[in-house]
């Protein structure tokens, strides 16, 4: 995978469910949390965006659990992403810093809403797609 960028986090322990793993829906919070940063690189402020009438929102995930992640650990989320017609597709791999383990693999599709409809975004395009 050609990755585009990257960032890195530590698992907190709120994160993690009773069998002392990172629960699964904290996955996409780090996910989450990758594309705001790649936008925010970019130049691409998502809540500047919001104001002005422009939404991205996820319109379809595929995920896969691999490792899990335990409190303390430090990951590595690494992202990519393509254009299909309205879509942006969003490659993201995030792994254990301490070995480089695979730990969760996931396609995520984004759509813009232009004034609550589906639409391309000049902005989106400049920022994602250079």
């Amino acid at each position: 995978m050609d990755y585009i960028f990257e960032t890195r986090m530590l698992v907190r322990d709120y994160e993690c469910d009773i069998e002392g793993i990172v629960n699964n829906a904290n996955y996409l919070h780090y996910a989450e949390h990758t594309r705001h940063l790649f936008l925010k690189e970019r130049g691409l402020s998502f809540a500047d965006m919001h104001r002005r009438g422009t939404d991205a929102v996820v319109a379809r995930m595929n995920l896969q659990y691999k490792t899990p992640l335990r409190c303390d650990d430090e990951l590595i989320s690494r992202l990519a992403v393509r254009k299909e017609g309205l879509r942006y597709v969003f490659h993201q791999d995030i792994f254990r810093a301490s070995d480089n383990k695979l730990c969760f693999r996931g396609v995520i599709d984004v759509v813009c809403l232009v004034d609550g409809r589906l639409a391309s975004s000049k902005e989106y395009d400049a920022a994602l797609l250079d």
